[in-house]
């Protein structure tokens, strides 16, 4: 059974949305990651889905070289062309335009201030924004126009952005929710091949805190005989580490997703496999898919419900139901409306 090192995604899914698909010919060792520049229309978007706690969400990457066998934003990608196997987490669409975009965004007198979330879709910190510094400059804007913002990520590249973060925090405007969804080291580099380790993630949680950031933990996706055992021990690694809030999703595994989390989970872990599979079955109804709001994110079921009980349980336990988002949207300004108070 050959594996492709580095990649959750093992094969190209058919896009539902090409009459032809085509197949790659992987070469031995890594597949190289590519990144496709575009100027995009826009940029932030509106969040319908009251399962998602957003008011509007901006992504600056489409596609994300993290590699998380279980994303459902692996589904989008289909929309630019590509598959949400491979080319999901090898070929990255790059919005080089985003900070214009957002500015022009910002000026528009419609506009109503509410937080915008960053990594709605795919994770802003990702690889590509240590050429790119797209993030960055997307806060800088933020801070500029007193605009409240959100950031959900894996990675420990945020810390590189502490300063305008902590600025931003300072005035109640920015919050960051650290995703962590396995301590155990080897679950983690099959699982989230391109992530950065859970110490990293912890020391994230707690540096982002030390600097007055309002942090959380998300535990996203809890999978059911794989990792749902390691609950405890996360939110109480987090909690030390300075988190003030938590939150969690069953695992659902959505068009596309679910042919490559069934073909990731037989090659990697055959011996509970079908454990682990039905489990998720069990937890959506005798489906690995749920699309009803409310239920799709939580699951049903004994399974999900023992979850739920012991995520609430211990969130308590260990502090972790803060407040998620303590943003303060009276201060949004554009710069020409900040000058005329001097």
């Amino acid at each position: 059974m050959e594996i492709i090192n580095g990649r959750g995604a093992q094969f190209n899914t058919v896009n539902r949305f090409e009459k032809q698909h085509h197949e790659w010919e992987i070469p031995e060792g890594e597949q190289k990651t590519q990144y496709l520049e575009q100027e995009a229309k826009s940029l932030v978007n509106k969040v319908e889905s009251p399962d998602v706690n957003m008011f509007y969400s901006m992504n600056p990457y489409q596609g994300c070289e993290h590699g998380c066998i279980y994303c459902y934003a692996r589904n989008s990608h289909e929309y630019w062309g590509y598959s949400a196997g491979l080319d999901f987490e090898s070929r990255i669409i790059v919005k080089k335009n985003a900070p214009e975009l957002l500015r022009h965004f910002l000026l528009r007198r419609s506009w109503v201030c509410k937080p915008i979330s960053i990594s709605g879709n795919t994770d802003c910190y990702q690889p590509a924004e240590k050429k790119y510094r797209l993030t960055r400059r997307l806060l800088e804007i933020c801070r500029e126009f007193h605009q409240p913002v959100g950031i959900i990520t894996k990675n420990a590249l945020v810390l590189r952005d502490r300063d305008v973060l902590a600025d931003l925090a300072a005035k109640k405007l920015a919050s960051v929710v650290v995703t962590i969804t396995s301590l155990t080291e080897s679950t983690r580099r099959l699982m989230e091949p391109r992530t950065t380790t859970a110490q990293q993630r912890l020391r994230t949680l707690r540096e982002l805190n030390e600097a007055g950031v309002n942090t959380g933990v998300m535990i996203g996706p809890v999978i059911p005989g794989l990792t749902d055992h390691e609950l405890p021990a996360i939110l109480e690694a987090a909690a030390a580490a300075g988190a003030k809030f938590s939150a969690y999703t069953f695992i659902r595994l959505n068009g596309a997703v679910k042919l490559l989390f069934h073909d990731w989970l037989y090659k990697h872990f055959p011996g509970r496999a079908d454990k682990v599979w039905h489990s998720i079955e069990q937890g959506h109804g005798g489906k690995v898919n749920d699309s009803r709001f409310g239920d799709r994110m939580r699951g049903e079921g004994p399974m999900a419900e023992m979850i739920r009980q012991q995520f609430r349980k211990l969130s308590a336990l260990y502090g972790l139901e803060g407040a998620r988002w303590e943003h303060d949207t009276s201060l949004f300004a554009a710069p020409s409306q900040q000058m005329k108070l001097f």
